[in-house]
């Protein structure tokens, strides 16, 4: 006889435990914060508040946070106002600590409100509470501020961003630019427009507007002086890296303001002025060498690089730096492949015959040199090349990284090398300036079928460009990444030209340039698809006086003369 089965007592009477008020608030808030249910929020805090349910800093931040982003919307503006201010006050009340989070939701509540000084006596407030304040934090007050038209508020909350190493991005610099303006500051206009130079490269449309709207005006055809040292321009020119001098306003008179393109080679199809490839400025040059060979000291002997360094001193007039690794074993990673004698020998006699006859400087690790002086096949080229200085050969136990990126960033000239130097740029990052350094100074290469494409720098730089005659020129980012279909504005005045041509009718466009005028004319031909290098390594027996390369001029801008020096290889490695 078949007998029945039933579950057994403790299963059939298993029940999901109920949660107690605290869980129940918690998990009921997280939805009301996923859902953005302003009003759900509030009614769940009021309930628990009567209850006297135990509410955290966690639930309490996330009730500020809802409050600060309904006041968006003019439907629920008042009540998150309302609310917010009294939540922030329940946490005060009972010694909750706020934090960044808190400070800035309750900031944006009284920017909203329209108490922009409350939200900035917020943000001054942090410091007794320990707190760091990011740029978000300050944007309520600054915004409150520029909004309003308090433009000596604003400059104040931008002091206390400064004094706290805060960094205004695109959108604050905009807005302060645009206070500027619009109170008539034609000095403060003109700072912001600098400080928008270092920051971006290309500005939004919102922002181009702004500025459009200031050279448009008035009060910008006032300020200026036709009364102005054209040297001195120049001179800052130099100094910065070129793009621009930082003096001020140069000349008077009503500005032209055109949207246009600009051509491949940097030439403005509005007025002519030609773009420059910016550097970056002697000052950030001479910190960048520092910030790697002091990098190099904690890695490498110190003794050697030390050696390296002061040898460097006494041999600094090389035209371009080869960072002979990178390039040897260029595509050679296949069955049969090695170093590569012969795309070193391409990439150094170009250089050569493009550089007025100066051999560049190949760093090259001792082990590896030793290698190539030890086969009969390359030891004559490679005796050839320590007789006419042209390597440097690196201690045993040496990053050649090292040696070469400090060569390069030290004497200020090209570098041969597809290395993107990413270890580099994170360890000596926090220098916005090493991407424009690259930009200026790094020349690629290719070798295809054979034959040597170098791709030198370009021959203008896609940012904010201030010129010796006065006139800017500001790119407009776009939906393309392609730099010849970009708008550009082209803002100038004639006042300027004029006090160019009053002051020193001598100087010339190179005062548009970065100071190294002669680099900037010969990288433009350089750059000309009719004079671009084609070198075939496999043919190396014939007589390059008759290749194309002949026809292209020394493309770096440095024009020492050069002396004979020792092959530092040699000397180098009989000490090893």
């Amino acid at each position: 006889m078949a007998t029945a089965t039933h579950s057994s007592p403790s299963k059939q009477n298993k029940k999901k435990p109920r949660q107690n008020p605290e869980s129940q608030f918690h998990f009921n808030l997280n939805s009301c914060s996923k859902s953005k249910d302003l009003r759900g929020a509030i009614a769940l805090y009021e309930t628990a508040v009567s209850q006297n349910t135990r509410v955290s800093h966690h639930h309490l931040n996330t009730l500020l946070y809802l409050c600060s982003q309904a006041v968006t919307d003019p439907s629920t503006k008042d009540l998150a106002i309302e609310h917010g201010f009294r939540i922030f006050n329940h946490m005060e009340s009972f010694c909750i600590k706020p934090n960044e989070a808190s400070i800035t939701a309750v900031s944006r509540l009284a920017a909203a409100k329209g108490d922009g000084d409350y939200a900035f006596e917020l943000v001054k407030r942090m410091g007794k509470y320990g707190i760091t304040p990011r740029l978000r934090t300050y944007d309520p007050a600054l915004m409150s501020f520029t909004g309003s038209l308090q433009a000596d508020k604003a400059y104040e909350v931008e002091k206390h961003m400064i004094g706290v190493g805060v960094i205004a991005e695109e959108p604050e610099i905009a807005a302060l630019l645009k206070v500027s303006a619009e109170t008539g500051r034609g000095e403060r206009v003109y700072g912001y427009l600098q400080k928008l130079r270092k920051t971006v490269r290309c500005v939004t449309e919102d922002t181009a507007n702004i500025i459009e709207d200031w050279f448009r005006c008035e009060k910008a055809s006032e300020v200026g002086s036709l009364h102005y040292n054209v040297g001195l321009v120049k001179d800052a020119v130099s100094r910065n890296g070129g793009g621009w001098h930082g003096l001020g306003w140069l000349g008077r008179g009503k500005w032209h303001v055109r949207r246009g393109d600009v051509d491949s080679s940097g030439r403005c199809c509005s007025c002519g002025d030609q773009l420059v490839c910016a550097d970056i400025e002697d000052t950030e040059t001479r910190r960048f060498a520092q910030s790697v060979a002091g990098l190099a000291m904690e890695r490498e002997v110190k003794a050697s690089f030390s050696e390296f360094q002061d040898w460097l001193e006494k041999h600094a007039d090389y035209e371009a730096i080869v960072d002979g690794a990178n390039v040897g074993l260029y595509q050679q990673n296949f069955a049969d492949g090695g170093f590569s004698v012969s795309q070193l020998d391409a990439v150094v006699r170009d250089l050569y015959n493009r550089n007025e006859k100066r051999w560049p400087l190949v760093i090259l690790h001792s082990k590896r040199l030793r290698a190539l002086l030890e086969n009969p096949t390359h030891s004559k080229l490679v005796e050839e090349w320590m007789g006419n200085g042209v390597l440097y050969a690196t201690p045993p136990g040496s990053n050649d990284d090292w040696y070469w990126i400090y060569a390069a960033v030290k004497l200020g000239c090209l570098l041969v090398t597809n290395d993107e130097m990413r270890d580099h740029i994170f360890e000596i990052v926090g220098s916005r300036f090493i991407l424009r350094w690259k930009e200026r100074h790094q020349v690629r290469y290719t070798f295809l079928k054979g034959n040597l494409r170098l791709q030198m720098p370009p021959p203008y730089s896609l940012v904010i460009q201030e010129s010796g005659n006065g006139s800017w020129h500001v790119p407009i980012a776009g939906t393309s990444s392609e730099e010849s279909v970009k708008t550009w504005l082209c803002i100038t005045r004639p006042g300027a030209s004029d006090a160019l041509s009053l002051n020193e009718p001598q100087v010339d466009n190179e005062i548009q340039g970065s100071g190294h005028a002669s680099f900037e004319k010969e990288l433009l031909k350089s750059c000309d698809p009719a004079t671009v290098t084609i070198h075939n390594s496999k043919n190396e027996s014939q007589d390059i006086s008759h290749r194309s390369i002949t026809e292209c001029a020394a493309t770096t801008g440095k024009r020492k003369k050069r002396s004979p020096s020792p092959s530092p290889s040699q000397g180098h490695l009989l000490s090893n």
